[in-house]
């Protein structure tokens, strides 16, 4: 039980205090005269001690409900504590052109979009994010664990316009680390894939990653593509693939993470997978199912006994209130 407003249980010992000084310390008393004690004592008995004690004692019993009935107890049902993994991710897709290519089906964007999706499914009170990038970078969907609305936002992400077309992943890197920077999260990823080099941008790649590891952000690379030299991109003709493996797999090392190579959807499914199992942040969360208020209870049946004490002491007892 929890109390909204618990200053008023403060009273309660004042309150206990008063009583016990009033016991013990301070007695009225009356006389009166009769032909003989004895007489009266046997017509009375205990039963006058009985009584006031009785109608005192519900008295102060109605005063202590109706001052824990001020106090707002509230009772809330605790499910259980359990243990999620939380992290703060930002997902960074390549979105140029090349990203049509479908040695991938139906096509690698859309194969990399399936596979995140996926990964996003298996995460659970994470705060995940998405950038696209090709000559610059776009912020799709801000950190949020509405994955909804992520997804939502996953299935409109498209191949860059020709005029920002390119491959900037230093300047990519950046704007993740950006998003990153300032999170209280104890664990940050970037999970950035491309398909191709980096050939645009005033940021290098290397030295993005290290100002990723300043903040702790580790960053987990995909190069995405077949072995092929060459691949068809349909209405833009055929593209050379040129993923720079051995940058992707310096800026995964210079942050302690790890590189990966997709030529294929199974293979790019099982990437993710892999991520999702290295990187956990384990924090223990209570699960409160509802608040119940029971103040109205206490009040009810305080008044109901301050009733009742009033009433026994003004007729039965014949007293006048």
């Amino acid at each position: 039980m929890e109390f909204l407003n618990p200053n008023f249980l403060i009273i309660i010992p004042l309150f206990m205090v008063l009583v016990i000084v009033k016991i013990f310390f301070y007695k009225k008393t009356s006389s009166v005269q009769v032909s003989s004690f004895n007489s009266l004592k046997n017509f009375f008995g205990n039963q006058g001690k009985i009584k006031v004690f009785f109608i005192n004692a519900l008295f102060i019993v109605a005063l202590l409900l109706i001052i824990v009935g001020f106090a707002r107890p509230q009772i809330s049902s605790l499910d259980k504590d359990i243990t999620v993994e939380v992290i703060d991710i930002v997902l960074v897709l390549d979105t140029s052109s090349s990203m049509l290519a479908e040695d991938f089906k139906p096509n690698r964007l859309e194969a990399v979009k399936d596979a995140a999706k996926e990964f996003i499914k298996n995460r659970s009170g994470d705060r995940i994010g998405l950038l696209v990038f090709g000559k610059d970078t776009f912020i799709q969907c801000p950190l949020t664990i509405d994955y909804s609305v992520l997804n939502n936002l996953l299935s409109e992400v498209t191949v860059m316009e020709p005029k920002y077309d390119g491959t900037a992943i230093g300047v990519a890197i950046a704007n993740g680390v950006n998003r990153l920077r300032n999170s209280d999260s104890e664990s940050k990823v970037i999970i950035l894939l491309s398909d191709g080099s980096n050939n645009v941008g005033s940021i290098d790649p290397i030295s993005a990653a290290k100002i990723a590891k300043e903040y702790n952000i580790k960053v987990y690379t995909i190069g995405a593509g077949t072995n092929q030299s060459i691949t068809q991109i349909p209405g833009r003709g055929f593209v050379r693939n040129e993923i720079d493996e051995d940058t992707l797999k310096g800026i995964a090392e210079v942050t302690n993470a790890k590189y990966f190579r997709a030529t294929d959807k199974k293979s790019l499914s099982g990437i993710y997978r892999e991520i999702d199992n290295l990187e956990k942040s384990e924090i223990t969360v209570s699960y409160f199912s509802s608040y119940q208020e029971v103040y109205i209870w206490f009040l009810i049946i305080g008044f109901f006994f301050l009733i009742i004490s009033e009433v026994l002491r003004a007729y039965y007892f014949r007293k006048v209130i």
